[in-house]
């Protein structure tokens, strides 16, 4: 479905006609552009907008199906790319992922919408109080729908750190080792991240063409030369994301390590304490055991004292025993 239709001249707002033809030939003849929003729409929906766009089949293809990595694709007539913004879920403390795909022509721009963490509105509501910077054109759109997403990047890139935090905390507790759950949310908390980097780590290549770095470096076609610096700081920005996505990645790693580390500690201590136990309990087992044998002639059978000697006997090693074992850590 369409969201929002509008034409833009010298970096202000105006209703096009409903008529897609009539709106995209009113924006040519004036110098402005056309930006029309969608939200996921069906095939039937978008083949008007292609055919009035001339948009090539197979960014048509992938803006429908969505499930696409970031990516930037650029045409005989239009530019195409896919950006995945991401919300994170405070109540279950989860990563989701949307995706925005931007079709770019000389007097137009076409975003696909897919999902909810997707920061459309509050982009052209931004621009268009922006009068200067909507008057570049579409590649003011594309520079802001960016920077709108990799912004987002670096806030839920803090929440993590966040989450991370109280994890180690648990982890790291003076009883040592969290509670049995910990793994899980460990391997669940690394799975979050897994989502984030494949929003993340895939953008880098296309936002290094569109600044003009890197081996791709150079010039874009639909993108003024005078944006590039504009998109070298969302590049910055987004390898500050990444870098801390890489860190994170590490620090979860090394805190499942240690939780892993702490538990075997844990259970090697246990084993301990069982064996000192076991083997304090053997001795009487074992005296009990060769008196308790039925034989007529034994040493020590027919002595006055012998009962009060062995009992005393075990009792000795058995304080001698326990003093061994406490002295070596283990009970």
């Amino acid at each position: 479905m369409i969201v929002d239709c509008a034409i833009y001249r010298h970096g202000h707002r105006t209703e096009g006609p409903e008529d897609l033809s009539d709106a995209l030939s009113e924006a040519r003849a004036e110098g402005g552009f056309v930006w029309i929003g969608l939200y996921e729409p069906s095939e039937r929906e978008f083949d008007l907008v292609t055919q009035e766009f001339g948009l090539h089949p197979l960014a048509v293809e992938d803006a429908l199906n969505a499930h696409q990595r970031p990516k930037l694709e650029v045409y005989d007539d239009s530019l195409f790319m896919v950006l995945k913004p991401v919300v994170y879920e405070t109540e279950s403390d989860t990563v989701s992922a949307g995706e925005i795909m931007v079709f770019v022509g000389n007097c137009f721009v076409v975003t696909v919408r897919h999902g909810e963490g997707s920061p459309l509105a509050a982009v052209r509501r931004r621009l268009e109080e922006e009068p200067d910077m909507l008057d570049k054109g579409p590649t003011a759109v594309l520079y802001a729908i960016s920077d709108a997403v990799v912004d987002h990047y670096l806030d839920v890139a803090t929440e993590l750190q966040t989450d991370l935090e109280e994890l180690e905390t648990e982890v790291f507790l003076p009883e040592g080792g969290g509670s049995r759950g910990t793994a899980s949310r460990i391997y669940g908390f690394k799975r979050q991240i897994l989502e984030f980097r494949r929003a993340t780590g895939p953008l880098a290549l296309p936002l290094t063409r569109l600044a003009g770095t890197g081996p791709l470096g150079g010039s874009v076609p639909f993108v003024h030369d005078k944006a590039r610096p504009f998109f070298r700081d969302v590049c910055d920005h987004l390898t500050r994301v990444n870098e801390s996505v890489e860190a994170l990645d590490r620090l979860v790693s090394d805190v499942l390590s240690a939780h892993l580390a702490q538990m075997s500690v844990r259970q090697n201590d246990d084993m301990r304490k069982i064996s000192a136990w076991a083997a304090m309990a053997a001795v009487p087992t074992m005296i009990a055991g060769i008196y308790g044998m039925n034989f007529d002639h034994m040493p020590e059978l027919h002595w006055l004292w012998s009962y009060p000697a062995v009992i005393l006997a075990m009792a000795a090693l058995e304080v001698l025993l326990y003093r061994l074992f406490k002295h070596r850590g283990w009970l």
